[in-house]
């Protein structure tokens, strides 16, 4: 049977002329100057080295595999002084069988990891840092010589398709099984949550693909963040009543599918898809983050109530999509070809897009693969970027029959352009409010596209708006960075969907403050701060808790503005969020109003010297303190605006 081995842990790492180190992995050389600005930060061939002792297999009957679960963006393996593979791509898992080039005793293992630019490997150009580094796990397997095929773009070797039928009361489950053997049974046994089997079946082997059909009766179905509900298939590969090798998986039981005029159902029932997109680095550590961090993420995503997360804009870590599955969350998974087609590049996008949906076709939080982002931002052969992605939607298709594509086109790619109508559905990054003035165009371009294309299903992929925590103003205005004026920005487009209620999912961009070491704005260059949460994950911005009053069903009251401490002026209004129908506001132990309504609750009262203010409702309160000055606290004010518009991409 097979066995695993972790050896992330002491490699040499060395860059020319600096001098080398030992790093465990995840590791990025990245995480400081990926994330300070100026668009400088290295971009390099890096060596890592490691020394590892050979595992115990047997020779005559098992082989050694070497797995890497995300080097970034391009590397060369060598063990023992050979090229053994070469992987363009720094998102995705890939394998090889090693055991010809092992050594008994000691083996050297030597992994080239380039960052640099160049004209075949996406991304080359967009709004984040593109770390360097082997920042994903690297192990070894030891598995049987006959066994579930390891060789293809990173797959188990095992592809779970589960359907609904008979009104929902029972599920259709077919497993495909690709082996590297043409011989012996497999043995498929599917189990509930409670590791009881529930059905099982016998498929004799002649060649080296298989598919076992099963029915579960009495299906629990996987339904969203309610009851995200998922089986076990289990395959044991079984020869002269040996079981040689054995695979699992997770999968879901559901159904969907969009509308142009009435938005997402799942399961046969409308269920409106609002929810964030999602990077995946952190301050200080860049993309090589650890499952606990992966976990806070999803932690935080599921307070402020999402239902949906777009993840951009490449393959993510498969701890992060066994969390969307367990927590039942709707996922966009896309590729990284964005910004600009490279005609050299055409492969590259394929390749991406075959580990995409092989390494992830079993996730049942996954309903569409993402052709593309942006890419009109400055493409320059429109013919051939086109049919680019007429490929790569017949691809998806091809492979996956069950899921719908789509793309996300950039703002001034209009919605008459070729390249808005070739996916399934379509989605626009729109920052209308924010980028240019006014928040009402959100309202006209909508309608727009839904009055003249009226059967093709629309959604936002990206919308947002700069804020950070530390910048305040009793008059926010478009551009100055508060804390207030993304408030202001992000209530006004919940009004707007719920207005628009067609719109097959909405996308807030960005759950997170990202690093994109060529901006400079706001005041703290090399980051992108239109998150809900600061990058450290410490601060949750006021717009957090605007969506928590929409999305969230656990009560809850947030006083907004509290970092916002000094006031200049006499008469204020204290601000509100609450996913609660009433809220009562105290001023000094005394009760001043008790107001009804929805999400937002303004009151409107006088400031002199300095207050306490609580908000109420039921069992949830919230305090803050506000004091009357004489003159604007300076440190509230944006000084250094920077750049002005997304400088990364000149």
């Amino acid at each position: 049977m097979r066995k695993t081995y972790n050896i992330n842990n002491s490699w040499n790492f060395s860059i020319a002329g600096k001098e080398e180190s030992i790093v465990n992995i995840p590791h990025t050389w990245n995480n400081i100057d990926g994330q300070d600005g100026g668009n400088d930060y290295l971009r390099t061939i890096a060596t890592y080295k490691k020394r590892f002792e050979c595992p115990t297999f047997d020779a005559d009957s098992e082989d050694v595999y070497l797995e890497f679960d995300g080097v970034n963006s391009e590397c060369d393996v060598f063990l023992n002084e050979n090229q053994i593979l070469r992987h363009e791509g720094g998102y995705s898992t890939f394998r090889k069988n090693i055991t010809e080039f092992l050594k008994s005793g000691d083996n050297d293992l030597q992994v080239t990891v380039d960052n640099r630019p160049n004209t075949k490997v996406y991304p080359q150009k967009a709004d984040f840092t593109f770390y360097g580094g082997i920042y994903r796990d690297v192990k070894l397997i030891v598995v049987n010589k006959e066994r579930f095929d390891l060789d293809y773009f990173g797959g188990k070797g095992i592809r779970v398709t589960a359907s609904p039928v008979e009104r929902y009361k029972k599920a259709r489950v077919s497993a495909d099984m690709w082996l590297n053997t043409g011989r012996g049974d497999v043995n498929v046994y599917i189990l509930d949550f409670d590791n009881k089997i529930v059905c099982e079946d016998t498929v004799h082997i002649s060649e080296k693909k298989c598919r076992s059909d099963l029915i579960i009766n009495d299906v629990h179905l996987w339904d969203g963040i309610e009851d995200p509900y998922l089986y076990r298939l289990k395959a044991e590969l079984v020869i002269d009543e040996e079981v040689l090798d054995e695979v699992e998986t997770r999968f879901g039981v559901r159904d969907f599918h969009y509308h142009p005029k009435s938005g997402f159902y799942l399961n046969g029932r409308k269920y409106p898809l609002h929810g964030v997109s999602r990077h995946q680095d952190r301050k200080g550590v860049g993309n090589a983050i650890t499952d606990e961090m992966h976990k806070e993420d999803m932690d935080l995503i599921c307070e402020v109530g999402a239902n949906t997360i777009r993840l951009a804009h490449y393959q993510h870590s498969q701890t992060f999509y066994d969390l969307c599955d367990e927590r039942g969350m709707i996922v966009w998974a896309e590729i990284p070809y964005i910004s600009e087609h490279m005609p050299d590049g055409r492969a590259n996008t394929l390749s991406q897009m075959k580990e995409l949906i092989i390494q992830n076709y079993n996730h049942p939080s996954i309903v569409c693969w993402g052709i593309s982002n942006e890419i009109t931002i400055s493409t320059k052969d429109y013919k051939d970027m086109l049919d680019n992605h007429r490929v790569l939607n017949d691809l998806c298709h091809e492979m996956d029959k069950s899921r719908f594509t789509t793309l996300a086109c950039y703002a001034m790619c209009g919605p008459f352009n070729k390249v808005a109508h070739i996916t399934d559905t379509v989605s626009w990054n729109l920052y209308l409010g924010w980028y240019v003035p006014g928040l009402f165009l959100n309202d006209l371009w909508m309608r727009f596209f839904h009055f003249v294309f009226p059967n093709r299903s629309l959604g936002y992929s990206e919308y947002g708006c700069e804020g950070m925590p530390n910048l305040h103003s009793e008059r926010p205005r478009r551009g100055d960075h508060t804390e207030e004026y993304q408030a202001i920005y992000h209530e006004y487009m919940l009004r707007c969907f719920e207005r628009n209620p067609y719109m097959w999912a909405t996308h807030v961009w960005n759950m997170f403050d990202f690093a994109a070491d060529a901006r400079n704005q706001g005041g703290e260059p090399g980051m992108n701060h239109k998150g809900l949460v600061t990058f450290d994950r410490k601060t949750k911005k006021d717009s957090f808790y605007l969506y928590k009053a929409w999305w969230s069903k656990d009560p809850f009251v947030h006083i907004t503005s509290k970092r916002f401490k000094d006031r200049t002026s006499e008469k204020i209004v204290v601000k509100v969020y609450s996913n609660q129908n009433e809220v009562t506001l105290y001023k000094d132990g005394n009760k001043l109003e008790t107001k009804q309504g929805r999400h937002v609750f303004e009151f409107k009262t006088t400031l002199s010297g300095d207050s306490e203010f609580m908000a109420v409702s039921g069992a949830c309160n919230d305090k803050a303190e506000f004091r009357r000055v004489s003159r604007p606290n300076p440190e509230y004010t944006l000084t250094d605006a920077g750049d002005k518009g997304a400088n990364w991409t000149k």
